[in-house]
C-alpha cells in the first residue's frame, strides 16, 4: 500500500467518522474549539487594539513627547503616587517660558490644560464636555486635523479673544447639516466663536474623542484662574532626535527647579514609544493569561481526543487484524490512526476558527472594542489544534499498529 493511499483512506475513514457521529465529534472536539476560539478572540482584540492605537490613541506622533506633573506608565503604586502627589509641583506658564526659549532640540512646544465644562447653543446643550485651553501651535502639536475653518491664531491667543475650536460630537449636536464656523456657541455660560471644526477620532471602548472644545490657553487661564493640569507638548526636531529632545527638556526643568544630581524627577516626560510599550506590557500580561486557558482546553481535549482514539482501536481491532493479514504494514496502520486524530483536532480547529471569526465581526459591529483578525491567528488555530491531535494520537496508533493479527482476528464483532 502506497503512502498516499494510505493517507486518503485514513482522511476517508477519519471523515466518515466525523459525518457518522457528529454528536460524538462535537463533544469530542469541544475542548480543542473552545481553545482555537478563546486564542483567536484574544489574538484579534490585542491585534485590532494595537492598530488602532497606533493610528488614533497616540496624537502625539512618533516624534513627540508631553511633560505632565505625573504619570504611570507600568505597575500603579498608590505609595509611590502619594509621593509624587507630595513631591510634584504643578507646571507653570515661567516654566514654559523658560524652556520654549532655550530648547534647541525641539521643532516646537506648546502648552494645553483641560477641565470639563458645558456647551449650549440655541437652548441646546451638552454637558461633561472636555474643555481645552491651548497654545496656537498645538493645531500642529496635536495633530488636530480640521474639516472646516481654522486653528487659534497666536494673535488670538495673545488677545485672549474668545473663539473656539469644536470637536465633531460639537459639530453633530448642534450643526448637523450646517456650517458650524461663524457661529457663537456658550461653554460654562461664556460665549465663544467658533472658528474651527476638527475631524472625528471616532472612540476608544465606549469614550468619544471628539467631545471636546479648544480655545486660546490665555482665555482659559483669564476665564478659569488657578493654572491647574497644565502639560507641554513638543515635537522634537526628528524621530531620530527625539530621546535627545526629551533629555534636553528634562535637563532644563531639573536646572529651573534646581533639583540636585541624585534627586528624582519632579515631572513627567512621556512619549508615544512610551505609550506603546505600556500597552504592549499590558497586552502581554493578556496573551500571558489566554496562552494559560489555551493551553488548558489544549490538553483537555487532547486527552478526550485520545480515550476516543483508545475506544475506535478497540473497535476496530478486528479490522485492524483482517488488514494485516492482507499484507498492511505496522506504519500503515499507525499512519491511519494518526490520519485521523489529527484530521479530528484540526476539525475542531477550524470550527474554533469560524466561531472566533463570527464573534470578531458580532464584537467590531456592536461594541465599541476594534477587534480584527489576523492571518497568522487562524494558521496558529488550525496548526495547533492538528499538532495536538497528531501528539495525543501517538499512543492510540501505536496501539493499533502493535496488535497481534491472529489475536485481532480472534476478536468478535
Amino acid at each position: 500500500m502506497t503512502g498516499t493511499a494510505s493517507f486518503r483512506e485514513a482522511a476517508a475513514i477519519a471523515a466518515d467518522s466525523l459525518r457518522t457521529s457528529k454528536l460524538r465529534s462535537f463533544l469530542t472536539l469541544l475542548g480543542i474549539i473552545l481553545a482555537t476560539t478563546t486564542l483567536i478572540a484574544v489574538m484579534s482584540m490585542i491585534h485590532g487594539m494595537d492598530v488602532y492605537i497606533a493610528d488614533n490613541l497616540t496624537s502625539m506622533g512618533t516624534d513627540g513627547f508631553q511633560v505632565v506633573r505625573m504619570a504611570f506608565l507600568g505597575n500603579y503604586d498608590p505609595k509611590k503616587f502619594l509621593q509624587m502627589q507630595q513631591r510634584n509641583p504643578q507646571l507653570s506658564e515661567e516654566e514654559f517660558a523658560f524652556l520654549k526659549d532655550r530648547a534647541t532640540l525641539t521643532r516646537d512646544i506648546g502648552m494645553q490644560v483641560s477641565r470639563i465644562a458645558k456647551v449650549q447653543y440655541q437652548g441646546d446643550s451638552l454637558d461633561s464636555i472636555t474643555l481645552s485651553g491651548a497654545s496656537a501651535n498645538y493645531g500642529i502639536l496635536g495633530n488636530v486635523e480640521l474639516t472646516s475653518g481654522r486653528f487659534i491664531t497666536d494673535v488670538e491667543d495673545e488677545r485672549r479673544l474668545p473663539v473656539a475650536v469644536i470637536g465633531n460630537d460639537i459639530r453633530e449636536r448642534f450643526f448637523s447639516g450646517t456650517d458650524a464656523v461663524g457661529k457663537t456657541i456658550k461653554v460654562d455660560g461664556r460665549p465663544l466663536q467658533v472658528v474651527g471644526v476638527a475631524k472625528a477620532k471616532g472612540s476608544v471602548f465606549g469614550q468619544s474623542q471628539d467631545g471636546y472644545v479648544l480655545i486660546p490657553v490665555h482665555a482659559y487661564f483669564q476665564y478659569y484662574g488657578a493654572h491647574l493640569g497644565i502639560r507641554y507638548v513638543a515635537k522634537a526636531l526628528d524621530r531620530d532626535t527625539i530621546n535627545q529632545a526629551e533629555e534636553e527638556v528634562s535637563m532644563l526643568l531639573r536646572a529651573y527647579r534646581h533639583l540636585r544630581p541624585k534627586q528624582d524627577d519632579t515631572f513627567s516626560v512621556i512619549s508615544s514609544d512610551a505609550l506603546l510599550t505600556a500597552w504592549d506590557q499590558l497586552t502581554g500580561v493578556i496573551a500571558s493569561t489566554a496562552v494559560a486557558i489555551v493551553s488548558i482546553f489544549m490538553v483537555v481535549g487532547g486527552v478526550v481526543i485520545m480515550n476516543i482514539m483508545l475506544a475506535v482501536v478497540t473497535e476496530r481491532t478486528r479490522e485492524i487484524g483482517i488488514r494485516k493479514s492482507l499484507g498492511a504494514r505496522r506504519r500503515d496502520i499507525l499512519n491511519q490512526f494518526l490520519v485521523e486524530s489529527s484530521m479530528l483536532a484540526s476539525a475542531g480547529g477550524v470550527l474554533g476558527v469560524a466561531i472566533a471569526w463570527g464573534v470578531a465581526i458580532l464584537v467590531r459591529n456592536t461594541t465599541p472594542v476594534p477587534m480584527a483578525v489576523p492571518a497568522s491567528s487562524i494558521v496558529v488555530g488550525v496548526g495547533l489544534s492538528t499538532v495536538v491531535g497528531l501528539f495525543f494520537g501517538i499512543y492510540p496508533a501505536q496501539r493499533a499498529a502493535r496488535l497481534d493479527p491472529i489475536e485481532a482476528l480472534r476478536q468478535e464483532r
